[in-house]
C-alpha cells in the first residue's frame, strides 16, 4: 500500500534538506521516509519555489489581459454600431 503526504508535510521535509543542518539520512529516518524522497521533493521544492514570488505578477498580468478583451470587444460592438448608423443617415454614401 502507499502512503499519500500532505503538501505541508512535503514542505516541511523540503525546507528541513534545504537548511542543511541535518544529513538526507537523518531527516529520512526522523520522518520515516526513504531519502531518496527527501531527495525528490527538496529538488522539487526548489525548481517550484520561484512561483511563489510570481504569483502576484501573473494574476495582474491576467486582469490586464482580461481587461485588454472587454475593451476589444466594446471597441467591437462600437464599430458595428457605427456601421449600423452611417448605412441608416446616409444611405446614398457608398
Amino acid at each position: 500500500m502507499k502512503r499519500k503526504f500532505s503538501a505541508s508535510f512535503k514542505t516541511q521535509v523540503a525546507i528541513e534538506a534545504i537548511k542543511g543542518l541535518k544529513t538526507i539520512n537523518q531527516i529520512a529516518s526522523e520522518f520515516e521516509i526513504h531519502p531518496n524522497q527527501v531527495t525528490d521533493w527538496k529538488k522539487l521544492f526548489l525548481s517550484n519555489c520561484e512561483s511563489v514570488f510570481s504569483k502576484g505578477e501573473e494574476k495582474k498580468v491576467k486582469h490586464q489581459d482580461d481587461q485588454t478583451a472587454k475593451l476589444y470587444e466594446k471597441i467591437g460592438k462600437l464599430e458595428v454600431e457605427n456601421d449600423f448608423l452611417k448605412k441608416k443617415l446616409f444611405p446614398n454614401s457608398r
